[in-house]
């Protein structure tokens, strides 16, 4: 493996699995403090859907993608991908993680609530038996069938506290590792809204907080999950909500956490809210540019963490080098849109 100080931005594009979505493809690779995009796609799939990637934190040079076709990995920033070998079921990866204590253990999250961990980084997988059964609400006429894992989170105190944003299916946890599971999201089935999950943390500053987020907004939990209450953000459609569809938290920063948002899955709004009190009260960021479509991931550079990137799901990439006080414009290639998974490594 080679080592290299250089950090890179990664932006994956994919498309919803439901039938009539658009889906567009490719993985772009950037140099941190560049402003030329390449093609990193040597190995993977034909027409890669990236719906997930996530960089060793102990060596950056090692780089995993979710795609269509399972999970790849690269040993070199992404300049060449192999598949791991893992007996997946064929079924679409959406999401990667890396146990926050031990970087040899790794989930990946499947479409239809699957979930595989690795314990030797990468080289073997074996399927966790995830059980929870969801309530009706969820295949109802008109509601979307699949359960896919679009987000898994650890906690940095204790990484057998998992949790699992399920579209369509709400919040599920486990405390032994992923062994069992159990859905957090009672009486939250009002509608499909309040549990289309899109990411969740567990927040640091404040022992057994949690936040998820999904299509009706930012949901706060004080009690690892037992119960949750909307955050309120500034609503941004006519129902009253926020679509949000990223979270992440500043690195060595607790308290100051960001959601990327938008009007809708696609809208002519993409906002970023940042908390900078823990998750307790939150404001939208000005970002002295107007991105022009629904912001859709967010990442931070590990080793340097007043750089940050944001993108929205129209293909316009927003880097910042001061901790988001002010940001440039490092659009994608002209029809690279559809961007669905973002890494900085």
């Amino acid at each position: 493996m080679t080592t290299s100080r250089t950090s890179y931005v990664y932006v994956g594009l994919a498309g919803e699995t439901a039938p009539n979505r658009p889906v567009k493809s490719g993985l772009y690779r950037m140099a941190a403090g560049d402003d030329r995009w390449q093609l990193a796609t040597r190995g993977l799939p034909d027409a890669p859907t990236i719906r997930a990637i996530a960089a060793n934190p102990e060596h950056p040079e090692v780089v995993y993608a979710g795609t269509q076709h399972g999970p790849f990995r690269s040993v070199d920033h992404g300049d060449h991908w192999e598949r791991v070998d893992i007996a997946d079921h064929g079924l679409p990866v959406w999401s990667l993680l890396f146990d926050p204590r031990d970087a040899k253990v790794m989930y990946a999250g499947y479409e239809n609530c699957e979930i595989f961990r690795s314990e030797d980084g990468g080289e073997h997988w074996r399927q966790l038996p995830v059980t929870v059964r969801f309530p009706e609400v969820t295949v109802a006429p008109g509601s979307n069938p699949a359960k896919r894992v679009l987000k898994l989170a650890a906690n940095p105190a204790n990484s057998d506290e998992l949790y699992g944003a399920i579209e369509v299916g709400g919040v599920i946890r486990s405390l032994d590792g992923g062994e069992h599971w159990e859905n957090m999201s009672h009486g939250q089935y009002v509608n499909d809204d309040t549990v289309d999950m899109h990411g969740v943390i567990v927040g640091r500053w404040r022992p057994g907080s949690v936040f998820a987020i999904g299509r009706a907004g930012l949901f706060c939990s004080s009690d690892q999950g037992e119960h949750w209450s909307s955050a309120r953000l500034e609503p941004l459609n006519p129902k009253g909500q926020t679509y949000c569809r990223d979270i992440r938290e500043t690195p060595g920063d607790p308290k100051t956490i960001w959601v990327a948002a938008g009007a809708n899955f696609q809208s002519d709004v993409g906002v970023l809210f940042r908390s900078k009190d823990g998750g307790t009260s939150w404001a939208r960021v000005d970002m002295g540019v107007k991105p022009q479509t629904t912001m859709f991931a967010l990442a931070f550079d590990e080793r340097h963490p007043k750089r940050v990137f944001c993108a929205t799901t129209g293909g316009e990439v927003f880097a910042s080098e001061d901790g988001g006080q002010s940001w440039i414009e490092r659009p994608l290639p002209e029809g690279a849109t559809q961007v669905y998974a973002m890494a900085c490594a």
